[in-house]
């Protein structure tokens, strides 16, 4: 097993779903949701842990899907309003891989190592340690 962790976006450490109005917006082709998503973490907290488990050897990114009402131009800004919200967010974190894939791809093709992810149906399929969204940082701080 690669020495990696893995965190889905939506529903695991943004938001999405808490914001006001996402599913019309979304349906409608705007990006919004996306940016004005509030953290699920502490993102100073998961910051520092990552940069630390960096220096360990560990590998950081993430795996996330674009909506699943998709057109190319609206995939883009999708994408873009993700790493815009990485960046505001987690601004000191290097990510090694930040792989924002179309709705409903299989998240374990081409990835190993530990997986975040709100969504049953990916921990299930994924190939080594998978959890859910809940406690991130103290199974971080277990590593």
């Amino acid at each position: 097993m690669e020495k990696a962790i893995w965190f889905d976006m939506d529903g695991t450490i943004a938001d999405l779903y808490g914001v006001e109005g996402w599913l019309p917006m979304l349906r409608s082709y705007d990006a919004k949701p996306y940016e004005m998503a509030k953290p699920l973490v502490r993102m100073a907290s998961l910051a520092r842990l990552l940069n630390k488990l960096q220096k360990e050897g560990y590998q950081i990114g993430i795996v996330s899907w674009l909506s699943k009402t998709s057109t190319k131009e609206y995939d883009e800004a999708v994408a873009t309003a993700k790493r815009e919200w990485l960046k505001k967010h987690l601004a000191s974190v290097k990510f090694d891989a930040i792989d924002i894939i179309a709705y409903g791809t299989p998240k374990h093709e081409g990835r190993d190592g530990i997986l975040f992810d709100d969504e049953m149906k990916n921990r299930i399929e994924w190939k080594g340690e998978a959890h859910d969204e809940k406690n991130i940082i103290e199974k971080l701080k277990a590593l």
